[in-house]
This record gives structure tokens, C-alpha cells and sequence, in this order.
């Protein structure tokens, strides 16, 4: 069927060389596979959604990229996915690096996940007033 996700709803898509090896992953740490065929995935975890589709030739060492989620609660996340086993170093793949504040004033840390896609988990101030401070420190 079709699928009609909200129009708030950012979708990130990422190339994965496959699909089930990147839904296992994924799955471990919460989100639920709503859509799957030949050569396109959906994953869910709450309100995140996650989209992946398949190449085969891709290649973690020689190709990037990335996409950023940004939730209330980063440690929520976080201690999912260490909780998943993923290891927390500062190199190899699959990896986490943790939560801590960044510089450009939010907390955030890294997932790298099997085929090397880099996953940016920024911790978004619900408090309006919060936010709007933090709109105004930003370039």
C-alpha cells in the first residue's frame, strides 16, 4: 500500500548494502520495520523515521553519508543503542561515540552503523523558550 507520512515527518535515506543486515541492527536498539521490498526499507522508532535502500556496491570505506536526528531525550536514544551492543569507541564500524556537549551549544553524539552512514543524535530543547535562545546562538 501507500504509504502518507506527515508532512512534519523528515525522512532520511541512506544506501545500505542489506537491507536485513540493516534492519537487525536497527532493530536492536527499538526501531520496527514498517515497509520492506526489493529494494527500499522504513524504519520506525516512535516519530523517527529512518528510509534505506539498497546498494549492493556501496562502499563504507570510499563513500559517505550522513543525516541527523534530533530528539528531546539523546540519552534515551543512547543508551538503547549501547544497550544493543553497539561498541563505543572512537573508530571502526559499527560504532557510537557518546552524548556530549557540543561546542556550537546542544549535546549530540555519533552512530555509525554497519555500511559506515554516519547517524547525528542532537538533543532538541522542547522548552520553547529554550529553543528559541538556542535559534539565537546559532550563525
Amino acid at each position: 500500500g501507500r504509504l502518507s507520512p506527515p508532512s512534519h515527518l523528515r525522512v532520511h535515506n541512506l544506501p545500505v548494502r542489506d537491507l536485513v543486515v540493516a534492519r537487525e541492527f536497527y532493530g536492536a536498539f527499538g526501531f520496527e520495520c514498517t515497509y520492506l521490498d526489493d529494494g527500499w526499507m522504513i524504519l520506525d522508532r516512535g516519530p523517527l523515521r529512518l528510509e534505506f535502500y539498497e546498494w549492493r556496491e556501496h562502499n563504507p570505506a570510499t563513500t559517505a553519508s550522513r543525516c541527523t536526528i534530533r530528539v528531546a531525550n539523546v540519552d534515551e536514544l543512547a543508551d538503547a543503542i549501547r544497550g544493543s551492543g553497539v561498541p563505543v569507541h572512537p573508530w571502526g564500524i559499527p560504532r557510537f561515540e557518546p552524548v556530549t556537549m557540543q561546542t556550537w551549544g546542544l549535546r549530540a553524539g555519533n552512530l555509525i552503523d554497519p555500511d559506515g552512514n554516519l547517524v547525528v543524535l542532537i538533543e532538541e530543547p522542547v522548552e520553547p523558550a529554550v529553543a528559541r535562545w538556542v535559534r539565537r546562538l546559532r550563525p
